[in-house]
């Protein structure tokens, strides 16, 4: 299988009974080499790995903390679980079915659910994410002045973010758009390949919903936060020099970071993240259907899919590792990872403004 005759196309021997969700254009490139998809495969095993235990321990440490079971942190576990449903689904097919047979295997039918099942959840995380910054940016931006979060709105806020990814993943069984195979013919996605405008329009809707919007929230979400605080914090020197000493804040490190500087780096990180993870997937999608489709080749295709996934793997660090308490229910509940650091009695009015901070 290393060697192919001269002329040879990536779709030949192709299984007819696929052919409705498979474009014609990956027809135009030769065989792939056939170690590719097994090395996807490896990789995906060790994602689904990393994101099993990862949300798995999110899940677990939120849900059996009491401290810890709060309305806003209903968000962060509504993210594991997306993420968790995600690798799983998307994952461990693609594992099966690389060192089973040459393509996708399942059928046609399973194909267009994969692929939706993929986007159900992929949204869902997105919005997820938007709904923590806001969540994050209504406690630090708007104080006091902020909308109360309480469980009955948590669970509303829930319900609507899974109504918004499910039904914006449903229409291709409506007629509005499709799913395909993607480049390796491992994975099935959005159908960016068909040029009609019925396939094209929900592409550019996904596009739109699902992607640009969510970070141009979530961007403006972050860098609100990051210009309160840094507002704060220079109120809070000039108010310290006014009455000649160091800081207001007691116990304070000279050495250690300002608050400004931890919060931008939060911010930073998440928005960097998102758009690391999202945006190549987002761009292969929309030079396949509206730009030079040439671009897309077979490999290309399937590097920023696989990318999108590794979301489910960071999302548990970025979102609930960096939670203080979280971090000390881990360290009680999980002692073999050797995380965490015991308290010390000088540290108490840190540990207030941690606890002040938490939904930051």
């Amino acid at each position: 299988k290393l060697h192919y005759p001269e002329g040879a196309t990536h779709m030949d021997g192709f299984p007819e009974e696929l052919r409705s969700v498979a474009h014609d254009h990956w027809g135009t490139f030769p065989p792939q080499h056939p170690l590719i998809p097994d090395m996807f495969a490896i990789f995906f095993f060790f994602l689904w790995c990393i994101s099993f235990f990862g949300n798995g321990c999110v899940i677990y440490i939120f849900l059996t903390t009491k401290k810890l079971r709060s309305p806003t942190n209903l968000f962060i576990v509504n993210l594991a679980f997306s993420d968790l449903c995600m690798m799983t689904t998307q994952g461990l097919p693609v594992v099966i079915n690389a060192f089973a047979a040459d393509h996708w295997m399942w059928g046609a039918t399973v194909c267009r659910i994969y692929a939706c099942l993929g986007g159900i959840f992929g949204t869902t995380s997105i919005v997820t994410m938007v709904v923590i910054g806001y969540d994050r940016y209504n406690v630090i931006v708007m104080g006091f002045k902020g909308a109360k979060i309480t469980f009955p709105k948590a669970v509303l806020v829930l319900i609507v973010v899974w109504t918004y990814g499910i039904v914006g993943c449903c229409p291709p069984f409506w007629g509005w758009g499709g799913y395909a195979l993607e480049g390796l013919f491992m994975t099935c996605s959005y159908d960016f390949l068909t040029e009609d405008w019925n396939h094209k329009s929900y592409v550019l809707y996904a596009f739109i919903a699902n992607y640009a919007l969510p970070m141009v929230v979530v961007i403006f979400f972050y860098s609100q936060i990051v210009k309160a605080v840094v507002v704060h914090e220079a109120a809070l020197r000039a108010q310290a020099k006014k009455m000649n000493v160091d800081s207001l804040r007691s116990n304070t490190d000279s050495n250690a970071e300002s608050a400004e500087v931890k919060i931008a780096k939060v911010a930073i990180t998440n928005v960097v993240l998102w758009a690391g993870i999202w945006t190549p997937y987002a761009v292969i999608s929309m030079i396949g259907c509206f730009g030079d489709r040439s671009i897309v080749t077979p490999l290309v295709s399937q590097l920023p899919a696989f990318g999108a996934k590794i979301a489910s793997c960071l999302n548990p660090v970025v979102f609930a590792v960096s939670h203080p308490k979280y971090r000390e229910a881990l360290a009680e509940k999980c002692m073999c990872l050797g995380i965490g650091n015991k308290s010390t009695e000088g540290d108490t009015d840190t540990k207030m403004q941690t606890m002040k901070s938490d939904t930051a």
